[in-house]
């Protein structure tokens, strides 16, 4: 599996004479906490090509003899205080005379800094985009721990829906669903958990408090489970007292079939941008359908009228990390739209991709209160019914979708939506 890793990451370089050191990284202390340090997380670059969370490390690649792995050597002070033990490879004091047998050849420092060591940043610059495109697609390896996160993130979720009731609170919650992940297979969360209930639904990334869900109200939980370094990333919105409002309902539907319309769009060869354009044109035209937005949803997409609504992106690249190896081919701009500004990807899909698609529709005050934005959409936007929904909240929907040469898919399928 490595072995297959750094083949192709070589292969992506095409190097001559150049070498490369991909570091793994060295633990952040804590300020004012002595000793303590973060939770060490090895640079994802040199996760994928050694497979290993240990700090100190560098893999160093000369296209003449190939890969060598530096390890530091284990203290007494680690084994006392870590029960740290010791890992295969090369002792770490020899990467200085490894270098300087190389001295008059350029070097390009990928992954964490190598302590002492100038980086080409133009080389570096260069071996990274080949380094992520060899890194997209996912081999079996990396698919069995993102199956087995995403089973850990079901068993979370089935727990979540068990709670969800006027009274839980967003904090309780968080506290279950995250049990429910390390009691089946989970190392760590994948990322900070969400849980918003009732108006804290519609704030993107909201942190769970002692807040407790009313009747009526809505639930969102963005939550995942990580295992082996391997992430899961999904979004479900429940409704707290079993059962969404007519209102709830509608919105809840358009926000589905953008979902499962974007699944669908999951295929090898399609622009990821049209995936997003595709969902900005579903939420448009719902929107309308609901009499909340003005026109047709072309016209209500040329104007960004639907970013208003759902101002993100309708999803990313998940697998080692939350967000993996994304970005956009050489040469292509970050769009300044309002409707496509947060796209974190602009490529064309391959197989073996695993993205997340997540629409969404909120109604964020921040964004509907604006006197400007309000003069700019007073033709599109009828402004009376959206006043009555301003303590909606959101709904977001989000599944982890793999592209396959047969088509998509869904890793996430048995993690419940509300019906």
């Amino acid at each position: 599996m490595l072995q297959d890793r750094c083949a192709r990451a070589a292969k992506a370089w095409g190097l001559t004479r150049e070498i490369v050191l991909v570091g793994s990284g060295e633990p952040v202390f804590l300020p004012g906490h002595q000793d303590q340090t973060y939770p060490f997380r090895a640079h994802a670059e040199y996760m994928w090509l050694a497979d290993r969370e240990k700090p100190g490390c560098v893999l160093a690649y000369d296209p003449k003899e190939g890969w060598t792995d530096f390890v530091p050597a284990v203290t007494e002070a680690q084994r006392v205080w870590e029960g740290a033990s010791g890992a295969e490879g090369v002792p770490a004091e020899g990467l200085a005379k490894w270098l300087r047998k190389r001295a008059k050849r350029p070097v390009a420092v990928l992954g964490a800094r190598v302590k002492g060591v100038r980086s080409d940043a133009a080389l570096a610059k260069r071996l990274r985009e080949g380094l992520l495109a060899a890194r997209r697609p996912k081999d079996a390896e990396e698919l069995s721990r993102m199956r087995a996160a995403a089973r850990a993130t079901a068993a979370g979720f089935a727990r979540a829906v068990a709670m969800i009731r006027p009274g839980a609170t967003e904090r309780a919650i968080e506290i279950e669903i995250e049990a429910e992940f390390f009691r089946n297979g989970a190392q760590r969360t994948a990322y900070d958990t969400i849980v918003g209930s009732g108006p804290n639904s519609g704030v993107l990334h909201f942190m769970p408090t002692g807040r407790a869900a009313r009747e009526g109200e809505l639930v969102l939980v963005d939550a995942g489970a990580e295992v082996s370094g391997y992430a899961c990333d999904v979004t479900r919105t429940y409704p707290a007292g079993g059962a969404f409002t007519p209102e709830q309902k509608d919105v809840f539907a358009v926000v589905d079939e953008a979902r499962r319309n974007g699944i669908e769009r999951c295929r090898k060869g399609v622009e990821w941008r049209d995936v997003h354009l595709g969902a900005c044109l579903d939420i448009a035209r719902g929107l309308a359908g609901m009499g909340i937005l003005r026109g047709t949803a072309e016209g209500l997409l040329e104007q960004d009228a639907q970013a208003l609504f759902f101002p993100h992106g309708i999803g990313h690249m998940v697998g080692l990390g939350v967000r993996d190896a994304g970005g956009a081919l050489p040469g292509r701009r970050k769009s300044r739209k309002p409707g496509i500004r947060y796209l974190r990807v602009d490529l064309p899909l391959e197989a073996g991709f695993v993205m997340t698609v997540e629409p969404g529709i909120y109604f964020i005050p921040a964004l509907l209160k604006n006197e400007e934005k309000r003069k700019q959409y007073r033709d599109t936007v009828v402004w009376d019914r959206v006043d009555r929904m301003l303590d909606f909240g959101g709904i977001r929907l989000e599944d982890n979708v793999l592209v396959t040469e047969k088509g998509p898919e869904v890793l996430t399928a048995s993690i419940p939506h509300a019906r």
